[in-house]
């Protein structure tokens, strides 16, 4: 059992979601979740975790049958937002979790800083800051997001 996220976690969460969303649906591209949506990434034993964000492509998602349930895999873009009693490590293990379940790239959001964290693998990370952009098109066709407006 977790506890509830604060203000803070949701209102950038909710922000992600919406620009990912907006594009990934303007575009047809496939299916944004929001928080708590559960992804099965291994069985034996069965790991299921769930992103603050997540995109899944449109051919991923036409080979499912059935979406009522925990989603049979890793999505494709994984955003987890780090909140204030959690420490980066335990968060960072999570980006490298999904990345070894298949997730092509994993931002992790850190408010404190106001930095994005761009885990493409365990080795090509890249920190990003509130002048940067954020640039998945090699995973959501032409999705950018500037730094700074996940926080505003």
């Amino acid at each position: 059992m977790m506890s509830p996220a604060g203000g803070r976690h949701g209102r950038i969460a909710a922000k992600i979601n919406k620009l990912l969303a907006m594009h990934v649906d303007d575009q047809q591209l496939g299916v944004t979740f929001a928080a708590e949506t559960g992804f099965l990434i291994s069985t034996d034993p069965d790991t299921v975790r769930a992103p603050d964000a997540a995109f899944v492509c449109k051919e991923k998602m036409e080979q499912l049958d059935d979406d009522s349930g925990f989603l049979p895999f890793a999505p494709d873009l994984a955003v987890e937002v780090v909140s204030p009693n959690d420490s980066f490590a335990a968060v960072e293990k999570k980006a490298f979790s999904w990345l070894d379940a298949g997730t092509q790239l994993v931002l992790i959001v850190e408010p404190e800083s106001e930095t994005v964290h761009a885990y493409r693998s365990r080795s090509n990370i890249k920190v990003l800051s509130s002048d940067d952009i954020i640039d998945a098109d090699d995973v959501i066709a032409g999705w950018t997001a500037r730094v700074a407006e996940l926080f505003a």
